[in-house]
C-alpha cells in the first residue's frame, strides 16, 4: 500500500490540474482497492454546497450536476463529523440520500472520508461496492491516508484556480489563498513571471571527455562568463539598493573565486568526466551539504549553489541569457528564488517576490524589504509551473499569495493599496510632528536597523535613536568572521550618524534561523539550541572582537549602548559586563580608552518574566522582543507556515506577560522598550500604550503610521483597552476590539489585510 500512496501523490502533484488530479485519483483508488465505484466531492465555499466533481462507477452525466448541502446525504455526515463513514448498508442509514442521475442504487457498502487542509473540509473522497460488506481496518486507514497526502494538491489547485473546464466559477472561490511567511511587509497585486532556468543539472548524464583539457578549458572559460555576468547584475541593482545589500553577490562570487567549487570540478572533470557531468556531481555534492543541515540560513546557501550551478551550465551550452518579456507589475514566483533572479527583473517593473522554499532571512528576502516589495517564503503547495502570466496578489503582510483572485478579492486589495498610498501621503504632515498623545503623554519611537540602507531611512523619518541595530548581518553575508577594524567602521557609521541620539547595538544573535555558513551549527531544535548570547559567551574570541570593535566605534560620540539577546539566565549578564571591562582593559593597553556603556537584556524567552525584578537589579535597561517572546510563549515557530495562523503577538498571554515586564520596570525606574513586529503594529501599539511602555522600536517603514496614532488615541483609552483584552479568550477577540477601535479614532486605513 505505500508504494501506491507515493505513486498516487506523486501522479496527482505532476497533474497540470485538478481535473486531470481528481482523475488520477478515482482511476487509482478504485484499482488499488478493487472497489466498483471511487468518487470526490468538493465544497464550494461560496454556494456552501458539496459537488460530485468526478467519478469511475457512477454515471459520468452527473459530475458537477449533483450537489449536496453539508446536512444532506452520507456525503455531508462524512463532513460534519470530520470522520470516516463505514457502511455495511448504505440505502438503510437515515442520512442516505438517493440521486437518480448517478445511478448508485445498485451500491450498498459505503466508505467516505473527509479530505481536511489545515482544518478546514476541502471535499470528501468515497468508494462503494455493490457487495453487501464493511470495509476493513486497513482499507479505511488507506484511504484516510491518501487524502491526507492529496489535501495540499487538492487546496492549492482550488487557490488557483486549477478546474478547467469544470464549472470554475460554481466550484471555486477566487478568495481563497496559499499561504506562507512574510518575507517583506506591503501588498501588491501583478502578473506572475515564473523564475526558472533552462540549465537542468539534474538531467545531465556522466560521459567521459573527447579532450579532458579542452573540457576544463570551456568550464573556466564558463565561469569567466558569469563572474562578468554577476558584476553587471550587481552595477545593475546597485542603483536601487545600498552597497551593503549590494555584497549579497559577493557570496556568489566569492564562490567562484574560491578554491573548493572550480578546483573540484576541474579535478572530476580529469578524472573523467565532462564539464557538465562534473559540475553537476560537485554542485550536488555542496548543496547536499547544506541542506543537511537544520538551520534556515544554511538552507538559503544550498539554493545559491543551485543558482550558481545553473549559470554555469547554462553557458556551457552556450544558452547565454535568456531575453523573456516581462509585464509592467511582474510578481517574481519560484521554487527557490535568487538573488540574481530578482535583479533580471527591470525594478520598475517588480512590484513582488514570491518563493515556495526560503524565510525572512532568505538574500532574497533581504533585498525585496531594501527594494520596498512585498515578498511571500515558504508558501505551500505552490505549484510553478501552473502559475506564469496569472493574475495575483501578494500580501506581504499576512504572508499570503492569491492566484486569479475572485473580483471581490481584488477589489479589497486594491482599496487597500489606494488607501495606504493616500495615507502614507497623509503621514508627511505628521513628519515633523513630535508623538504626544491627546491626554499628553510622550511615546519614544525608535528604528529597528541592521542595513545601511534603514540607517539612511531611519533619519529621513525623524526618529529618536536606534532601539535595535542587528550586528549580525555582516556576519551573515561574508565567508569569515569580520575583522575588529571592519566591525568598527561599521558600527562607527550607525553612531555617527545619529549622535547624540542613543544607538542600541545588539551582540551577535545567530542560531535559530540564522546561522554562518563558515561556521555551522547542527542541531535538532535549533530554536532551542545554541543561539544569542549562549554562543557568543562560549566563544569569547569572538565576542571580545565585536565588544573592543563596539567601543571603539563609540569613542567621542558616546552615544552606544549594548542590548543582549537570548538571555535565559542572570549569570550570563554578569558574564557580558565582565567581558566588557576586559575588553575596556585590552584597548586601555593598547592606549586607547573608551567609557563603560549600558548594557541592556533582551526579555524575549519566558523564564526572564518569572524572575524579573533580578533582571532589573543587574541590566541598565530593558527591551522586550516580541517576536520571540510571542514564539516562545505560544509554542509557535513563526517560520513555520502550518503553524503560522497559532502566532499572533496579542495573544492575552502576552499582553499578560508583557504587562508583568513594565510593572517591574517601573518598580526599579529602568528603561523599557518594546521592539518587534507588535511595536510597529497600529493595533499591538495602542495596548503597548495603555500597558505603559513609553518607548517602541520598530521597522522604519512604520514610524510615522505609529505616531500618527500615538497622536490620536490617549493613554487613558489604551489602558481601558488593555484592561478588557486581558481577560479575552483568543487574540482574535482582542483584534475585533481594536478593530473598532482603529476605525472610532477614523485609523481604518491602518488596518492591513489578514489582520
Amino acid at each position: 500500500m505505500l508504494d501506491i500512496l507515493h505513486r498516487v501523490s506523486r501522479e496527482v502533484n505532476a497533474a497540470p490540474g485538478l481535473p486531470e488530479a481528481l482523475r488520477i485519483i478515482v482511476e487509482r483508488v478504485a484499482d488499488a482497492m478493487a472497489v466498483d465505484v471511487c468518487s470526490v466531492y468538493l465544497l464550494d465555499a461560496a454556494q456552501g454546497d458539496f459537488v460530485l466533481m468526478d467519478t469511475r462507477g457512477l454515471n459520468p452525466g452527473s459530475v458537477g450536476q449533483v450537489r449536496l448541502s453539508p446536512e444532506q446525504g452520507l456525503v455531508g455526515l462524512v463532513a460534519e463529523r470530520e470522520e470516516p463513514i463505514n457502511l455495511e448498508d448504505a440505502p438503510a442509514h437515515p442520512r442516505f440520500r438517493y440521486f437518480p442521475e448517478t445511478g448508485e442504487e445498485r451500491y450498498s457498502s459505503f466508505l467516505g472520508v473527509p479530505i481536511i487542509h489545515y482544518r478546514t473540509v476541502l471535499g470528501v473522497l468515497v468508494v462503494q461496492q455493490t457487495v453487501r460488506r464493511r470495509f476493513e481496518e486497513q482499507e479505511v486507514a488507506f484511504l484516510v491516508t491518501l487524502a491526507a497526502q492529496l489535501a495540499g494538491a487538492i487546496a492549492h489547485a482550488r487557490a488557483s484556480g486549477g478546474i478547467d473546464g469544470l464549472e470554475q466559477d460554481a466550484v471555486v472561490e477566487g478568495g481563497r489563498a496559499l499561504q506562507g511567511l512574510p518575507g517583506a511587509p506591503g501588498v501588491a497585486i501583478g502578473t506572475a513571471v515564473v523564475s526558472y532556468s533552462q540549465a537542468d543539472l539534474n538531467a545531465i548524464p556522466d560521459r567521459p571527455p573527447v579532450d579532458t583539457e579542452a573540457e576544463v578549458a570551456a568550464f573556466e572559460a564558463a565561469v569567466e562568463l558569469v563572474r562578468g555576468e554577476l558584476h553587471r547584475l550587481s552595477e545593475q541593482i546597485a542603483e536601487s539598493v545600498s552597497a551593503d545589500e549590494q555584497m549579497l553577490f559577493d557570496v556568489y562570487l566569492r564562490m567562484l573565486e574560491g578554491d573548493s567549487l572550480v578546483r573540484e570540478t576541474r579535478d572530476r572533470i580529469r578524472a573523467g568526466n565532462w564539464a557538465p557531468g562534473a559540475l553537476r556531481q560537485v554542485i550536488a555534492e555542496h548543496v547536499q551539504v547544506f541542506e543537511e543541515m537544520d538551520d534556515a540560513y544554511l538552507r538559503e546557501r544550498a539554493s545559491d549553489i543551485r543558482d550558481l550551478g545553473r549559470r554555469i551550465l547554462s553557458r556551457l551550452r552556450d544558452e547565454g541569457e535568456q531575453v523573456r518579456w516581462v509585464p509592467e507589475q511582474a510578481v517574481l514566483v519560484g521554487h527557490e528564488v535568487s538573488a540574481s533572479q530578482l535583479a533580471e527583473i527591470p525594478s520598475e517593473r517588480l512590484v513582488a517576490v514570491v518563493a515556495a522554499t526560503g524565510s525572512r532571512n532568505s538574500h532574497v528576502a533581504i533585498l525585496a524589504r531594501a527594494l520596498g516589495i512585498p515578498a511571500v517564503m515558504g508558501v505551500d503547495d505552490l505549484r510553478i509551473r501552473q502559475l506564469d502570466g496569472r493574475r495575483t496578489v501578494v500580501d506581504g503582510y499576512a504572508g499570503r499569495f492569491y492566484v486569479d483572485p475572485s473580483p471581490a478579492v481584488e477589489q479589497e486589495y486594491q482599496r487597500l493599496i489606494s488607501d495606504e498610498a493616500e495615507f502614507t501621503e497623509g503621514l508627511e504632515a505628521v513628519r515633523d510632528q513630535p508623538p504626544v498623545t491627546p491626554d499628553g503623554r510622550r511615546i519614544g519611537l525608535y528604528a529597528n536597523t541592521g542595513l545601511i540602507s534603514d540607517i539612511n531611512l531611519s533619519l529621513a523619518a525623524g526618529c529618536d535613536g536606534i532601539g535595535l541595530h542587528r550586528t549580525e548581518f555582516p556576519f551573515l553575508i561574508r565567508d569569515r568572521f569580520p575583522g575588529e577594524e571592519e566591525q568598527e567602521a561599521l558600527y562607527r557609521q550607525v553612531l555617527e550618524q545619529f549622535s547624540p541620539y542613543p544607538v542600541i547595538l545588539r551582540t551577535l544573535d545567530v542560531g535559530g534561523d540564522k546561522s554562518l555558513a563558515y561556521f555551522p551549527i547542527e542541531e535538532e531544535n535549533p530554536f532551542l539550541g545554541w543561539r544569542g548570547i549562549r554562543l557568543t559567551l562560549d566563544h569569547p574570541e569572538i565576542f571580545l572582537t565585536q565588544l573592543r570593535a563596539m567601543l571603539r566605534a563609540d569613542r567621542g560620540l558616546n552615544n552606544l549602548q549594548i542590548l543582549i539577546p537570548m538571555v535565559s539566565r542572570l549569570e550570563e549578564i554578569s558574564g557580558v559586563r565582565r567581558l566588557v571591562q576586559r575588553a575596556r582593559q585590552e584597548l586601555a593597553e593598547d592606549g586607547i580608552e573608551t567609557r563603560s556603556p549600558p548594557v541592556g537584556v533582551m526579555i524575549e524567552v519566558p523564564a526572564t518574566i518569572y524572575q524579573i525584578d533580578r533582571y532589573c537589579d543587574q541590566a541598565d535597561f530593558l527591551s522586550v522582543g516580541s517576536n520571540d517572546l510571542t514564539q516562545y510563549l505560544l509554542a509557535v515557530d513563526r517560520n513555520n507556515s502550518r503553524v503560522a495562523s497559532l502566532y499572533d503577538e496579542l495573544h492575552p498571554a502576552v499582553l499578560a506577560a508583557i504587562r508583568e515586564v513594565v510593572r517591574a520596570a517601573r518598580r526599579h525606574g529602568k528603561r523599557l522598550s518594546v521592539c518587534g513586529g507588535m511595536a510597529g503594529d497600529p493595533a499591538g501599539v495602542i495596548l503597548l500604550m495603555g500597558l505603559g511602555v513609553e518607548a517602541l522600536s520598530m521597522s522604519v517603514s512604520s514610524l510615522l503610521r505609529i505616531k500618527w496614532v500615538i497622536r490620536r488615541v490617549p493613554v487613558a483609552r489604551a489602558a481601558e483597552l488593555v484592561n478588557r483584552a486581558v481577560d479575552m479568550d483568543s487574540p482574535e477577540e482582542v483584534r475585533r476590539m481594536l478593530r473598532r477601535t482603529l476605525e472610532e479614532y477614523e485609523l481604518g486605513g491602518l488596518i492591513r489585510a489578514g489582520k
